[in-house]
């Protein structure tokens, strides 16, 4: 049994390594087209991310490989593979509720992390990325890690979710993490701007986290921003 966590373990800290080197490598590429110029000189950092990222990559691999386990081999988790186990209209609710209450756990431990003490200690190690860049998504100390790592693991417990849904809310987790962090806006500005917009988080709204430091917590959303009067807009300079 310990063999087969382990190596299960392994194999999704595997994944995630593989799964940062795809995206951030994309999106790389493509701020190196969009931006000429906007990673020279910035190459000991983007190996420190990089660095740090794959420390991340095993923290993050190691609950996912022992909840995969158990889902496999003893049918802990709530995930389900048959598409009318549960009635289709939940199908979309679920991943609506993972994205919501990742946001809010991670909005709260964000906010709580940029403590003076508790920023030196944990948090100090991404804001380290100046400019970010692409590589900086998963660049985070290894207790921030932590906190990041134990969100999804937690909710498959608790919350019924179908595989491809699952799927689905780890793709927006990558594709938001690595665009929040290119240092340009990748969507229209019409999006940006719109109604629906103002509620969402992009690269333009969480570059100005890391100008200011103090304001825009969020991950995918605004609200907690907007009821906690922590939402200062948009960077003027992506």
């Amino acid at each position: 049994m310990w063999d087969a966590i382990f190596f299960s373990a392994l194999a999704m800290t595997a994944i995630i390594a593989a799964r940062y080197f795809a995206s951030s490598g994309v999106f790389a590429l493509a701020t190196r087209f969009r931006r000429p110029g906007y990673h020279d000189r910035l190459g000991p950092q983007i190996r420190r991310e990089i660095s740090w990222s794959l420390v991340s990559a095993a923290i993050y691999g190691i609950p996912a490989g022992i909840v995969a386990w158990g889902w496999q081999e003893r049918g802990w988790t709530q995930i389900y593979t048959q598409w009318d186990a549960m009635p289709l209209w939940y199908l979309p609710i679920a991943p609506l509720a993972y994205l919501a209450l990742h946001d809010t756990w991670f909005y709260w431990t964000h906010r709580w992390m940029h403590r003076p003490r508790l920023f030196r200690a944990m948090h100090a190690v991404h804001h380290a990325s100046r400019p970010p860049t692409a590589w900086a998504a998963m660049s985070f100390h290894p207790w921030e890690a932590l906190t990041g790592a134990v969100v999804i693991p937690a909710l498959v417990f608790v919350i019924p979710i179908h595989i491809a849904m699952l799927g689905l809310v780890l793709a927006v987790m990558t594709i938001m993490g690595v665009t929040n962090h290119m240092g340009w806006e990748m969507f229209p500005r019409r999006l940006v701007h719109s109604r629906l917009g103002g509620w969402l988080i992009t690269a333009s709204h969480h570059q100005r986290h890391h100008e200011e430091y103090r304001c825009n917590y969020g991950l995918y959303f605004r609200f907690w921003d907007r009821l906690c009067k922590t939402d200062r807009g948009l960077s003027e300079r992506v």
